[in-house]
């Protein structure tokens, strides 16, 4: 006798439909598991023999046949167990549901005593299940809120594999996860810690953090340690405007497939902040692995990636951020397949301008040879020093400006910043695109005054600025005047976007 049930494996940010057949037959006792599995898979045999024995069903003692189709694509994971499980209780005949299975899809690992454990890429699932016109899902008790995220599919989360076998057979019903409304997220109240009100002076810097943050714009911060670079990367959180409902499922879904996503809070509702250390791997910075997983860029998508000390990153790895930068896309790929994951993040980082970090200082002496300085400074290459918009000098802060009453709270920025947004939005149609992410199209039909292009003429020659930063600059220039709340770019936001590119250096 043979049975079919279906779950769904989870490729990147997509999920394909599996079958789980399992065949019972009179032979030699044995159960073999084919297509593709690997070695998690493989031992579900094992997990699935103790929660049958625990959940008072019999393991079948004759020779059992589990296919995984379609049978050319690699199967990873324990999220097969349940379905595995469920396959061979229906061929053996111990399981029999009035309602069938064909509309139903199941996923979740099993331990030995028959309880159902969590895992990864739930959300992935569920809406993949809803677009291939599944009408129930059953995942663990622990993935039952990332599930409820998807509006139109009946969510039933089991605690045991014993609960889940009486509903099927219709002993006992399961109640079913009623779904999470996605409507009217607010953003958290902001930190004292992270209010720039009390990040005294660098007004330059707070400047530039704003249409950073209203432009989605690469800033990079440099001044000697000390001055405040690193707080005012931590305050653009706290100034970023809310997540729209479509982002909230894209990061989310991103934080699932990473297994991030945390049981009591299963739904990312503010932007995400990620600030990894420089011994950072490529790998663990852009994604991949034997089992390709989303990397920092991927999980900063919607939000900052704040890169500290950026000269101590090896060279290798800020390279490997140059393409992911330009497309907003990483590309995995491997062998058996190519993966994709989203990667529009503002990236904010901060270094100091020689390697004791205090070249230029007014007070402290550098003790740095000109070997030493040059040496630190050209760790970074000058195609990823054009990807950056805003280059901002923070300097030292002298005594009286410490002493100084809050400064503008960032609410102020924030509304600022959203309003800012939203004209952006209605220019490009589209909720999430913003001036960073403009195409060539785009920057054609920005339209300046001949006073406006004469300076910009003069720049590109006296600076010799390449064409990515030409156009680079245009972009700030739109965002300025968006925060301006001016239709068109005038001389005024060109001149001070000029103002943000680093000076003396060959671009």
């Amino acid at each position: 006798m043979s049975a079919k049930i279906y779950t769904c494996g989870v490729f990147g940010l997509q999920a394909l439909s599996i079958e789980v057949e399992a065949d019972v037959s009179s032979q030699l006792p044995g159960i073999f598991i084919v297509g593709l599995p690997d070695k998690a898979v493989e031992e579900a045999r094992e997990r699935v023999r103790s929660a049958l024995k625990n959940s008072g069903c019999e393991f079948p003692r004759t020779k059992v046949t589990v296919n995984l189709a379609p049978a050319d694509v690699k199967k990873e994971g324990s999220s097969y167990d349940l379905p595995i499980a469920l396959a061979l209780l229906v061929a053996s005949g111990q399981l029999e549901s009035e309602g069938g299975f064909s509309k139903r899809l199941f996923l979740g690992e099993l331990s030995l005593e028959g309880e159902l454990r969590p895992v990864p890429g739930v959300l992935v699932v569920a809406r993949a299940a809803k677009r291939l016109g599944f009408e129930e899902i059953f995942v663990p008790q622990a993935n039952a809120a990332e599930a409820a995220l998807v509006e139109g599919l009946k969510v039933y989360a089991p605690k045991r594999l014993v609960e889940l076998l009486e509903h099927l057979s219709g002993q006992n019903t399961l109640p079913s996860i009623p779904t999470t409304s996605l409507e009217n997220i607010t953003l958290d109240d902001i930190s004292p810690d992270s209010d720039l009100a009390y990040i005294h002076g660098q007004e330059h810097a707070k400047r530039a953090l704003e249409i950073a943050a209203a432009g989605g714009h690469n800033l990079l911060m440099s001044g000697p340690p000390g001055s405040g670079k690193t707080l005012l990367a931590r305050a653009l959180a706290g100034v970023l405007p809310p997540l729209s409902r479509n982002e909230v499922l894209e990061v989310t879904e991103l934080y699932s497939v990473a297994g991030l996503l945390s049981l009591s809070q299963p739904l990312i509702r503010s932007r995400p902040f990620r600030s990894p250390h420089h011994t950072a791997s490529e790998v663990s910075l852009v994604g991949g692995g034997s089992t390709p997983r989303p990397g920092e860029i991927s999980l900063a998508h919607r939000g900052v990636l704040f890169l500290d000390e950026l000269p101590e990153f090896p060279r290798s790895v800020l390279e490997s951020l140059r393409q992911p930068l330009e497309d907003g896309m990483v590309t995995v790929a491997r062998a058996a397949g190519t993966i994709q994951y989203p990667a529009r993040f503002i990236l904010v980082a901060a270094m100091n301008p020689c390697p004791c970090g205090y070249t230029g200082d007014t007070v402290k002496h550098c003790t740095c040879t000109p070997g030493m300085i040059y040496r630190y400074q050209h760790k970074l290459s000058g195609p990823l020093l054009d990807r950056f918009d805003l280059h901002v000098s923070v300097p030292r802060l002298p005594f009286e400006k410490m002493e100084l009453p809050p400064a503008e709270p960032s609410v102020n920025f924030r509304q600022r910043i959203i309003s800012a947004r939203q004209t952006q939005a209605k220019r490009f149609k589209n909720e999430s695109k913003l001036n960073s992410a403009m195409k060539l199209t785009d920057i054609k039909e920005l339209k300046l005054p001949p006073e406006a292009i004469e300076l910009l003429r003069q720049a590109v020659n006296k600076y010799h600025l390449s064409g990515r930063v030409y156009h680079r600059v245009l972009k700030v220039s739109r965002t300025i005047a968006d925060l301006a709340g001016m239709e068109n770019i005038t001389p005024i936001h060109v001149a001070e976007a000029l103002q943000y590119r680093p000076r003396g250096q060959n671009e």
